[in-house]
C-alpha cells in the first residue's frame, strides 16, 4: 500500500521510553499517571473515575 509507507516514517515513538517509569494500577493493571516510585495504591485514570462514582454514590 503506498500510503502506509509514507506514514511509518513519521510516526515517533519518542517520549515513551523517556522519564521514569509509570507505576501499574492496583485494580486493573493498566499504566498510570504516576511514577512507579510513588506510594501508594495507584490507580489507571479509568479506575479512578469508577472509584469516584463508587464514593459519590455511596452516601
Amino acid at each position: 500500500m503506498p500510503g502506509t509507507e509514507e506514514e511509518q516514517p513519521n510516526r515517533t515513538d519518542e517520549g515513551t521510553d523517556s522519564g521514569p517509569p509509570f507505576a501499574d494500577c492496583v485494580h486493573c493493571g493498566e499504566p498510570t499517571e504516576y511514577p512507579a516510585d510513588r506510594p501508594g495504591a495507584l490507580l489507571c485514570p479509568y479506575c479512578e473515575w469508577l472509584e469516584a462514582q463508587r464514593s459519590a454514590c455511596s452516601g
